[in-house]
């Protein structure tokens, strides 16, 4: 066994650990990658907001819809010769079961009904859009016009629609154009009045330029007019189908024929009351129908 001689140079390696080896490294244990919940994803979290969403939009009108079959029970339970909800639908099922049969003039589905009473709204309409948009273009756009017309308008269109419906029969002698005259009559004044308003909303700057630039007036019209005046004329035209659908019905329940008020005041004359609960119900919805898909049609266009 040899000694070791103990020199500084010696004792200072040793003290310092430089010849000592140093311990291997411990293993260590690999940890899993954390595993993201599904709803802290992006696609987690849009479900979430849209089933939020979609409880906000819906929970609402369901608890509305629940409300108010609740108080029509209790009134139905309350007073006998109204029906209740489960009978009514009893009923609704039975009659459009067959909406378009035909046992004569007297005696057709609901189908047929309905489709009459929307032609005689779409033709009184029509004629009223024709008239009224034009119209409404010039008392909007000539000031003499205006004041010349400003007077007959304010005393004719707070008349009440049925109010023309002796005119119309006396004039047109048949029910079936009378019934179109009130439409037309009680609907053209939306229209005229949304439209001349458009008109003379636009700005003075846009009508210098014109005059600056020596346009025609049916370029006036095209370029300047008509964009401008888009969104107030679709107004109009979204009342005044409201105001036809509404007056169709007490039209035809004077005149008679088919359609959906006749409908209603013959199955009032045979006591259903089943019946004319589900006529306020395709009025009401039919009525929807017809302004949705204005405000649809209103949608598409661009205004700029």
């Amino acid at each position: 066994m040899s000694a070791v001689n103990a020199t500084p140079e010696n004792l200072n390696g040793i003290l310092s650990g430089e010849d000592i080896a140093p311990p291997p490294p411990m293993p260590t244990a690999t940890l899993p990658a954390r595993r993201v919940p599904y709803f802290e994803t992006e696609s987690g979290k849009h479900l979430v907001e849209n089933t939020l969403t979609l409880f906000r939009n819906t929970i609402p009108p369901l608890l509305g819809m629940l409300l108010f079959v609740g108080v029509w029970g209790l009134i139905s339970h309350s007073i006998k010769n109204i029906p209740g909800p489960v009978e009514t639908w009893t009923s609704a099922v039975a009659l459009f079961s067959d909406p378009f049969y035909d046992n004569g003039p007297n005696d057709q589905g609901i189908g047929w009904n309905i489709l009459n009473s929307l032609y005689r709204v779409g033709m009184g309409f029509g004629a009223a859009a024709a008239v009224g948009i034009p119209l409404g273009f010039m008392v909007g756009r000539f000031d003499f016009l205006n004041r010349m017309l400003s007077p007959i308008i304010s005393i004719l269109r707070p008349v009440s629609p049925l109010a023309w419906l002796p005119i119309g029969l006396l004039v047109l002698q048949k029910a079936e154009p009378a019934s179109i005259w009130v439409i037309f009559i009680s609907s053209i004044w939306p229209m005229v009045l949304n439209t001349a308003a458009g008109v003379q909303r636009i700005p003075q700057d846009y009508m210098n330029v014109a005059r600056v630039l020596n346009l025609s007036e049916l370029k006036v019209f095209t370029r300047i007019l008509f964009p401008a005046v888009l969104p107030y004329v679709l107004t109009g035209v979204r009342l005044s189908i409201g105001v036809a659908w509404l007056v169709i019905v007490a039209a035809e329940m004077l005149t008679g024929g088919v359609g959906i008020g006749f409908w209603v005041w013959d199955e009032w004359n045979n006591l259903n009351v089943a019946h004319i609960i589900i006529a306020i119900f395709i009025v009401g919805i039919v009525g929807l129908l017809l302004e949705q898909g204005l405000m649809l049609l209103a949608k598409r266009f661009s205004y700029e």
